[in-house]
């Protein structure tokens, strides 16, 4: 990690010059103002008073970083996330992301400068060298490089569990439908827990994936469709794309779950989306929320966190498309 005296240097200023612009006070002309901090951006720079002030935070706002606020399984986790905040006297400000980083990026500055206390978020988007393990941050699903603490459902045993529950039902072909996200995330387990119990059944299962994670291309489904007609067992990597698998199979004349049987991950019910009423890998929501604002509150705190992934059971419910 970058020191002020690598500020300084990079800058071609004093050290006491650094120190004035980091907390704004005396008198730096503009020019030299300007030569800090873009060597502080170049650098990555979190000024060590900045860390040690985490202590005394007297935000009690908290940031959520979302990619889409219209996704049911992003409304639920932000609905608890707010209930237990507000359990402690913090409020609750979302970020409606759209998948830009440059609003995530807007959100992770306003933590620099103490405007809020801390982050929650699910982020998709590269932004490594903005996120540092000495700040108060909990990811969702997402593994950075640096050791940011994790909360995450148990994906790996999901997919396991999913491939069990098709052939339970009657699949032989079962098939893998998802998508890749660019950057490395949990959810990209609930593929490898599907293909491990593929192993053990010694059964070779058809994998179909796009590139993006909240993608909902009708092209991607129709092409699925085409290409592997005989699969009679379907794993969605989400209960939104399940239902929209359902929803295309339909035109290609496939009854659900007469011909193929579907189950989704999330749990996401009460979406108008299912009918029939879609069998799938619920998520704790509401565990991964309430755990998520306790560990963020430790940081913000300066206490320690045990572990640096919270990977929390999942369990299969059963519907209409099984």
């Amino acid at each position: 990690m970058s020191s002020i005296k690598d500020v300084a240097s990079l800058a071609g200023v004093a050290v006491g010059t650094v120190s004035r612009v980091i907390n704004n006070i005396g008198s730096v002309k503009p020019h030299t103002r300007d030569k800090v901090l873009a060597a502080i951006e170049q650098l990555n720079y979190v000024p060590n008073e900045v860390a040690r002030n985490f202590k005394m935070q007297k935000s009690k706002m908290v940031a959520l970083l979302l990619p889409s606020i219209w996704h049911p399984f992003f409304s639920e986790l932000a609905y608890y996330i707010e209930d237990e905040l507000d359990r402690y006297g913090f409020k609750l400000m979302l970020c409606n992301s759209g998948g830009k980083p440059e609003k995530e990026l807007y959100y992770l500055d306003m933590l620099l400068q103490n405007k809020v206390a801390g982050v929650v978020g699910i982020t998709y988007n590269h932004i490594e060298n903005n996120v540092s393990a000495d700040i108060p941050i909990v990811s969702i699903d997402r593994h950075f490089a640096k050791a940011i603490t994790c909360v995450t459902s148990d994906n790996f045993d999901g997919g396991r569990i999913a491939f069990r529950e098709l052939l339970k039902a009657g699949a032989k072909k079962p098939a893998f439908l998802g998508s890749r996200p660019e950057v490395y995330s949990e959810t990209l387990r609930r593929k490898e827990g599907f293909l491990h119990e593929a192993v053990l059944h010694r059964i070779e299962p058809i994998v179909y994936e796009g590139p993006d994670p909240c993608l909902d291309d009708e092209g991607f489904y129709r092409t699925f469709l085409e290409r592997f007609p005989e699969a009679d067992g379907l794993f969605a990597i989400t209960d939104m794309a399940a239902a929209k698998y359902i929803e295309t199979a339909k035109s290609f004349g496939k009854r659900v779950p007469a011909d193929v049987k579907v189950i989704g991950y999330d749990g996401i019910q009460d979406h108008p989306y299912f009918h029939p009423v879609l069998s799938t890998i619920r998520q704790p929501v509401e565990e991964m929320a309430r755990t998520a604002v306790t560990l963020l509150l430790k940081k913000i705190e300066g206490e320690a966190v045990e572990q640096e992934t919270y990977r929390i059971p999942v369990r299969f419910r059963p519907g209409e498309t099984t």
